[in-house]
């Protein structure tokens, strides 16, 4: 029994070592168009680039599309109109007046500011992936990336990713990075910008009390929350707008250094926002009429502004930015002030553009230098960091994820590089696909 028991261990050994030793990989996959990140720029990239009839995969690391739309509470898709026109529009608006649409509501044109229905959003942003004809993969990160030394038809690059246990093989043509942080830039040898203060992020959550001003008074509230802040029951921050704004209008905190280009990074920011949220709930149950608050809904993750910017062939300055300048490879405008967060919620770089002034993004500042065969769409595109507070916007992001689908199908079709990719052409396709070009 135990000479059994012997060769049954000695086998148990020779099975596992075989499978440590081994790739558990599925069956390596070919397509044209990879694009990681299903945020804002993510969604549109992937859509756009399945519409051109580049065989596309959207991979993400979470559950569901839409990124800080949807999981991080930043639920205003914009801003699409600049002095009183439309500017950005294209499979963005389309993705933003069909979840509208489904809701009961109208999203006019010349509109700045409105909100958007999260669940729903996400389940538009699903159903036109899926009905352009790409793949999804969710729960999905990539591991490495490294070019193909025999690229043919199996494409320029080899990506590895990692999936709930298992490793995956992609050989695909064209790579879009749509993760905010360029993290697959990085992976690819591309090189990345950053300072060592970010801006803050938000967390959104709603608190339901009954709490009463004409009862308590203002002046009562200020001085508990005062004395809550030197007591350490608060911390600065835990009331994003001032105590008085986070209690009966928008609920939600500022989380300074908020930063998730790293599993390690997102862990603790989301942690700081969820202890932030338990914070302001025990502080409103010791307020007269808050004995039985209650935490009503909490987006899953902190709202993220800033972390990495991918440097490109171009990097867009402030100045840049300011002046509306245009170049023969702008592909699409932006609408939005430079609005750099500081670390105090009152405290803001805020520069507003001049009456009239247009400013445009340049292909070239979605194109890391020096690295074929990769695109980069979002808030980590090519900038300064005074240029990137107004380029972080959500409609500009869609923009930039539809010239970044459509270049890099083009790519792929012709064999070529998103650098090399006949402007004309591309204009021309953006444009048959609404999308407003410079």
């Amino acid at each position: 029994m135990k000479m059994k028991m012997k060769h049954c261990s000695a086998a148990l050994c020779f099975a596992f070592a075989l499978l440590s030793s081994a790739e558990i990989c599925a069956d390596t996959v070919e397509c044209d168009v990879v694009v990681v990140g299903g945020g804002t720029a993510g969604v549109v990239a992937t859509i756009q680039s399945a519409r051109c009839g580049a065989k596309t995969i959207l991979i993400e690391a979470g559950s569901q599309l839409g990124g800080n739309a949807t999981v991080g509470g930043v639920n205003s898709p914009e801003l699409f109109s600049l002095w009183g026109k439309q500017r950005i529009a294209g499979i963005g608006w389309e993705w933003c007046t069909k979840t509208a649409e489904l809701d009961d509501k109208q999203l006019p044109g010349s509109r700045k500011h409105f909100r958007i229905n999260p669940p729903l959003y996400a389940c538009i942003a699903e159903e036109l992936c899926l009905k352009a004809g790409a793949e999804l993969r969710y729960f999905e990160s990539p591991m490495s990336v490294k070019k193909n030394g025999n690229a043919g038809n199996a494409g320029n690059w080899i990506l590895t990713t990692a999936a709930m246990g298992e490793t995956r093989t992609i050989r695909c043509k064209e790579l879009v990075d749509c993760t905010g942080n360029g993290t697959l830039c990085a992976l690819a040898g591309a090189e990345r910008m950053r300072e060592k203060e970010i801006m803050a992020g938000s967390f959104n959550y709603v608190i339901k009390h009954e709490v009463s001003l004409k009862k308590l008074g203002k002046d009562e509230l200020q001085r508990r929350y005062e004395e809550a802040l030197k007591e350490g029951r608060l911390i600065e921050g835990d009331a994003r707008h001032g105590i008085e704004s986070s209690m009966y209008y928008q609920a939600g905190n500022y989380i300074y250094d908020a930063d998730n280009s790293t599993a390690a990074l997102r862990t603790q920011t989301n942690i700081r926002g969820r202890q932030s949220a338990l914070r302001m709930l025990r502080f409103i149950r010791s307020l007269p009429g808050g004995e039985n608050a209650m935490i009503t809904s909490m987006f899953p993750e902190v709202g993220v502004r800033e972390t990495w910017r991918v440097k490109g062939e171009y990097v867009v300055t402030v100045d840049d930015y300011l002046a509306g300048k245009t170049w023969e490879d702008s592909i699409c405008y932006a609408c939005y002030q430079i609005d750099m967060h500081k670390p105090l919620w009152k405290d803001f770089v805020r520069i507003h553009l001049k009456e009239g002034v247009l400013p445009t993004v340049p292909l070239r500042a979605l194109i890391p230098l020096g690295v074929d065969h990769l695109m980069v769409a979002g808030r980590c595109i090519s900038s300064d960091r005074l240029a990137m507070s107004a380029l972080r916007i959500q409609a500009t992001c869609m923009g930039t994820g539809q010239a970044a689908g459509a270049a890099a199908a083009l790519a792929a079709k012709h064999a070529t590089t998103p650098l090399k990719v006949d402007l004309a052409e591309l204009k021309t396709l953006l444009k048959r696909n609404d999308a407003i070009v410079p």
